[in-house]
């Protein structure tokens, strides 16, 4: 009898995250031989327990599976629903009846490291009562912090925007030659500096802006900071300095918590802001010169303008071989990417074990970091370089971009009976 298929996604979404599940629901459409329904959970794990789930064949009828390729945001939705540390607790037997009830065989979440500890849990609650469910995470995430795997999809599109929009700004900041000013960039990164660090690739050529960029993997200390600032300007008149949001004094303190209290997410995890602001006012109250500062926020995940062609090609090419490491019984495992030694660009697929993935955290090496912790080495932009490479067309409708939305009721669950 064949099973079916479920795939979710979770977290913060990315602009290739509905590549992944692209490939996931191609692939798996393309296996009706093994294969039955492919259904779609609705705001992940969460959504499943309500039974809000979708039949993700009739989009490719209607041809919105193809838009969902360049559609940003997270199609099915999203959550940051954790599941209990403790395998006892009685939303285990509860999902597992909902996927007999369903007839699941197959199950594919795409997220991050809070995602992946999803798949672990139910994959060890799964072995625990005997189950033939085979549990496949699907790699996903800007911080580019998941181990075991050489990046994570979504990142190279997020690279090239931060790197598209710290040259914008550059440009910008110097039009303005005759005075000294400080422009001052915030960037998502808590604990992994990846994504500031691709702000190196702005630059075109040596001393060029950003001058200067803080990553959490360094202990940030202000009065170094401002000294830096100070012999900057010795040949740059006006700075762009890039940092983590989550740049800190090296003891757990994040800069942006000397501004104001803090507040935490469903997880625990602090939910940072305001670092930039608070170097604002602090070059502004000791340097006494033109200074701003800017959050990309959102923009840098979410934005579909700059999809980088390797960053899409890859997150299809993982979905769809998530699907195929399923159907060969594999389960508890997060499809990694591995760069081969090649002197081009190579990247094979495998399946890593996710209990040895979920919960870690894969930092920038701290030799890839340079000037005593203000600035990235060419390791770095040697391996960031080729992920954020091609461009993608995306489909356009009256001059604008053309998505695909999910249609639905949003104030009821879109139950399946």
């Amino acid at each position: 009898m064949k099973k079916n298929a479920i795939v979710g996604q979770s977290g913060g979404p990315t602009a290739v995250i509905n590549a992944s599940l692209y490939g996931v629901v191609y692939e798996a459409l393309n296996r009706e031989d093994v294969i039955g329904t492919i259904y779609g959970m609705i705001n992940g794990i969460e959504g499943f327990l309500n039974e809000n789930m979708m039949d993700m064949k009739p989009l490719e009828v209607n041809g919105e599976l193809e838009l969902i390729k360049t559609t940003p945001g997270s199609y099915l939705g999203s959550c940051r629903y954790k599941l209990p540390e403790d395998l006892t607790d009685a939303v285990y037997p509860q999902l597992f009846e909902k996927f007999e009830k369903y007839n699941i065989g197959y199950f594919f979440y795409i997220g991050g490291n809070d995602s992946m500890d999803t798949v672990s849990k139910l994959s060890r609650y799964a072995e625990t009562v005997n189950s033939e469910i085979r549990f496949i995470g699907i790699p996903k995430t800007i911080d580019n912090d998941l181990v075991l795997t050489d990046h994570t999809p979504g990142f190279g599109s997020a690279a090239k925007y931060v790197a598209s929009t710290v040259r914008e700004i550059a440009i910008d900041a110097s039009v303005y030659d005759n005075k000294k000013s400080v422009t001052i960039v915030e960037i998502m990164g808590r604990h992994a500096g990846w994504l500031a660090a691709a702000s190196v690739l702005a630059r075109k050529f040596e001393g060029d802006n950003p001058v200067l960029i803080y990553l959490p993997e360094v202990a940030f200390d202000q009065e170094q900071f401002l000294a830096d600032v100070q012999k900057a300007f010795e040949h740059t008149s006006n700075l762009v300095v890039c940092i983590s949001e989550g740049i800190n004094d090296g003891n757990g303190k994040f800069v942006c918590e000397l501004a104001s209290d803090v507040g935490v997410d469903t997880f625990g995890h602090k939910m940072l802001t305001g670092s930039g602001k608070y170097l604002e006012n602090l070059v502004k109250d000791r340097l006494g010169v033109k200074v701003r500062s800017i959050e990309l926020n959102v923009n840098q995940r979410c934005s579909s303008a700059m999809l980088s062609a390797t960053d899409e090609k890859e997150a299809i090419a993982s979905g769809s071989f998530g699907v195929q490491t399923a159907l060969k019984g594999t389960t508890g495992m997060m499809i990694a990417f591995h760069r081969t030694d090649d002197a081009d660009y190579h990247i094979t697929y495998a399946p890593e074990d996710v209990n040895l993935i979920c919960n870690q955290e894969k930092t920038v090496p701290l030799d890839w970091i340079t000037g005593n912790g203000s600035d990235i080495g060419q390791q770095f932009i040697d391996y960031a370089l080729p992920l954020i490479q091609g461009s993608v067309k995306v489909p356009e409708e009256g001059g604008l971009p053309r998505f695909a939305y999910r249609k639905c009721n949003c104030s009821e669950p879109s139950k399946i009976s």
